[in-house]
């Protein structure tokens, strides 16, 4: 028995051996400088100072150091897939994702590097044996492997709203809100009680509410589930026992009415402003002041913001009611929700894998980039929890690097401040009624229907703020209008192409 353990022993001290005994075998003798293209407006805070302890110690592992370039929030699409379009060498390193920052399109115009198991295995290779197999499938086009998911990171960005337990127990609703039912009595409680209070003091101006609220509504009551990365929410799978068939919710049925008359009359209501849709108030600032009842965002916001408000307004018990709980309609999110990619034209790829799968693995290096300085900037505590000075100010004394593309749980921290029973309570439930997102593996080709994806976005733009909040006459004879202006831009041509395209990945 002690020689097999010793034989064991000796096989893992060789298998970690080998990454060190690969890197060791690479030449870094030249200095290089690699830029790192991230979405997020530049900081204002110590982020420069951290950088810099950061690029100290990947000069020392690597010989490299970083150089962020940011894609700021104004206009933030445009400029992030212009400066891929542009890129001549001047970027290594591209925080991207399939749903939200057009990773599949850009993969199909050439903008990133295809990356081969060997260079994984030997310039990533503590990343490369940590991500299953079956995840580096879903990062693959064509059967090359382009994406770096963030797999090893729990997350809940699923939306829905936060509400005030204190108030929804005065309403009545001591359990909670639990439906758009609920929601909408919560609502009129705080109507017909709270003086100079919106139930919910939305900012409707330029806002993406339009997707959130009609999904939302969608997922709350009926099984259909939404197929991410395309440029209009409109295409979602019927339900997760039949996820490979589009559903025709916004083009038939009832149920898409049933919504546009329950924000009339919400609007009608008075549950937030006329001139909602010319209205740029901050939520959280809102709800802070007390003027404001309620916070549309997601899960991962609320857990963040529950504390923010218990300090504002202590016994204020925010709470979160979540889109397609009714249903128990929950999709775990999508591995590529965040992933990394290098770029087709840098200089360095193989320098920009060894920097990314330190980002991602050293402990050192990953607990900066995410936290910054210990001991300065923040402590761990006894029981392991991370602790914020008494004085800090996250805008000023923290750091932003926007790690979206390789955030790693098993060297996270925990906050101290916040409330893990509550948080807890709620990820189990989500543990539970969630399933899998289904569509990893289709990679949808636009290039024959694009001009009338175009056509339908216009459509929707136009018709769905006023539908989601209310600002319409005639409920039944603006959705008519809207579903018969969706068949004029297309839409039917674009289904039939989206539900060949599913069924070639997955059969009929």
């Amino acid at each position: 028995m002690k020689k097999l353990i010793a034989l064991l022993v000796a096989v893992l001290m060789l298998v970690a051996m080998l990454p060190a005994m690969a890197e060791s075998t690479i030449d870094t003798s030249e200095h290089v400088v690699l830029t790192y293209l991230v979405t997020g407006d530049r900081p204002t805070d110590r982020t420069d100072e951290v950088l810099e302890i950061i690029n100290g110690l990947l000069t020392e592992k690597v010989n490299a150091e970083l150089e962020i370039r940011w894609i700021e929030w104004t206009n933030w699409q445009t400029n992030y897939n212009l400066a891929l379009a542009t890129a001549a060498g001047d970027i290594d390193m591209i925080g991207t994702a399939t749903d939200w920052l057009d990773a599949w399109p850009n993969i199909q115009k050439g903008a990133f590097l295809p990356l081969s198991e060997e260079m994984l295995q030997t310039y990533a290779p503590i990343t490369w044996e940590t991500v299953p197999a079956e995840n580096w499938e879903l990062c693959k086009y064509n059967g090359e492997i382009y994406l770096i998911p963030e797999d090893n990171y729990a997350q809940w960005t699923n939306h829905g709203f936060m509400y005030r337990g204190d108030w929804a127990t005065e309403a009545g609703l001591e359990n909670g809100v639990h439906s758009w039912e609920d929601l909408g009595v919560y609502f009129q409680y705080i109507k017909d009680n709270k003086e100079g209070v919106y139930p919910w003091d939305v900012d409707g101006n330029g806002s993406s509410y339009s997707s959130q609220l009609s999904g939302g509504w969608q997922t709350s009551h009926t099984g259909n589930i939404l197929i991410e990365g395309l440029p209009v929410s409109l295409f979602y799978g019927e339900s997760k026992d039949n996820p490979y068939t589009l559903s025709r919710y916004y083009l038939e049925g009832d149920e898409f009415v049933n919504f546009a008359k329950n924000m009339k009359q919400w609007a009608d209501a008075g549950y937030w402003r006329t001139d909602v849709l010319n209205y740029s108030g901050q939520q959280d600032a809102l709800m802070k002041e007390g003027t404001s009842g309620a916070r549309q965002h997601h899960t991962e916001t609320w857990t963040g913001f529950r504390t923010d408000m218990e300090k504002a307004i202590p016994g204020s018990d925010l709470r979160f009611f979540f889109f397609g709980e009714e249903q128990d309609n929950l999709v775990s999110l999508n591995i590529t929700h965040g992933a990394m990619a290098i770029a087709q034209t840098s200089k360095n790829p193989e320098r920009a894998l060894m920097v990314y799968d330190l980002l991602r693995n050293d402990e050192e290096i990953y607990r900066l980039m995410m936290y910054g300085i210990e001991g300065d900037m923040y402590t761990i505590d006894a029981d392991g929890y991370l602790e914020r000075p008494a004085d800090f100010d996250s805008a000023t004394d923290g750091c932003t690097f926007n790690w979206w593309w390789g955030r790693n749980d098993d060297l996270g921290l925990r906050t101290a401040d916040r409330d893990w029973a509550s948080i807890d309570e709620l990820y189990a439930r989500y543990d539970e009624i969630a399933i899998t997102y289904p569509y990893g593996r289709v990679v949808f080709d636009l290039s024959n229907i694009q001009v009338y994806l175009d056509n339908i976005s216009n459509v929707y733009n136009t018709y769905m703020p006023r539908i989601c909040f209310g600002l319409m006459d005639d409920p039944d004879a603006y959705v008519a209008e809207f579903r018969t202006q969706l068949q004029n831009a297309g839409i039917e041509t674009v289904m039939t192409e989206l539900q060949n395209q599913i069924n070639a990945v997955y059969g009929e």
